[in-house]
């Protein structure tokens, strides 16, 4: 039998599962530290292995599909055992994150309708008994908190958030789903698009931004979207000016999009911020890594962009 979760005494085998965490909130790349806790009916109990999964809600790539739950990350932690008759048996771990881990949080309050759950299977014998999962919070990195914190103070506001099943063209990705969260844009940025969608794709060095952009006149049945890439490390991160780096970011996209638009009459660029007027940075080389933590201080210089 696997049980899955919390799961109440099994019926046929007498085994109860309880997974707990030390601390639900983290982030990508880090270790999340618990403990599972098996306890034994009348009789022995031999487990063949338990596993940790990584649970969210994502959206099929086929519109048409429903929303179905993804197990996007599984980590085995213990192999073959005997629960003693009466007795319980205490298992630690310390479960890594992938660096790609969707966000859930942000400024302390959950993302939209965005959650993530952890699955603990304890195999027993072929059948299958499904309990809750507990629930794990993902704060971001330092680098996506900045990314995230500009956009807002540039105006633009979060409208939703979702998870995508399905790998990116061209990107670098570890996990098969990613992360998109949509904005309302920002006064500024209001006339070249209607709609901007942020995605991460994050590893230990930085993370790759891209700016999904869409101009839409519903009268005229045109539509026009357009995506720029931009690559950032974590070393250096908080020595950066985020506001003018991502104003930058945005106003060379917005050209693009303009200049690869059917009629550049209704996809004007974006000349002048109210908040910094230059180029966007040039890149520059990554750091050497991130001292062993989330987005840590590391070794080497700040961070670039570049659209393509």
């Amino acid at each position: 039998m696997r049980l899955t979760g919390v799961s109440s005494e099994s019926v046929w085998t007498g085994l109860s599962v309880s997974t707990t965490l030390q601390n639900p909130s983290t982030r990508p790349g880090l270790r999340l530290p618990g403990r599972v806790m098996l306890t034994a009916g009348g009789a022995d109990v031999a487990v063949r292995h338990i596993r940790l999964g990584l649970v969210a809600q994502v959206e099929p790539e086929d519109p048409e599909s429903p929303h179905r739950l993804l197990q996007y990350h599984q980590v085995p932690i213990a192999g073959r055992f005997v629960v003693p008759a009466g007795r319980r048996r205490a298992v630690d771990f310390a479960m890594p994150l992938p660096w790609e881990t969707p966000v859930t949080m942000f400024g302390g309050v959950p993302l939209m309708s965005l959650r993530t759950g952890l699955r603990t299977e304890v195999s027993v014998d072929p059948d299958l008994d499904q309990g809750a999962m507990v629930p794990v919070l993902v704060h971001p990195l330092p680098t996506q908190q900045h990314i995230l914190a500009a956009l807002d103070t540039l105006g633009f506001v979060m409208r939703q958030a979702g998870l995508q099943h399905g790998r990116l063209p061209g990107v670098d990705q570890a996990l098969p789903l990613h992360e998109r969260l949509g904005f309302w844009v920002a006064p500024l940025y209001a006339g070249p698009i209607t709609e901007l969608e942020v995605i991460f794709v994050t590893n230990a060095a930085g993370l790759e931004v891209l700016l999904w952009m869409d101009r839409r006149l519903s009268l005229a049945g045109v539509t026009h979207q357009s995506i720029s890439r931009f690559r950032v490390w974590h070393a250096g991160a908080d020595r950066r000016d985020w506001v003018a780096t991502v104003d930058g970011w945005l106003r060379h996209a917005i050209d693009r999009h303009a200049a690869a638009a059917a009629n550049a009459d209704w996809s004007a660029t974006v000349r002048e911020s109210a908040h910094v007027s230059r180029p966007p940075d040039e890149p520059v080389a990554p750091g050497y890594g991130l001292g062993g933590t989330a987005g840590g201080a590391g070794v080497g210089g700040g961070g670039g962009s570049d659209g393509t």
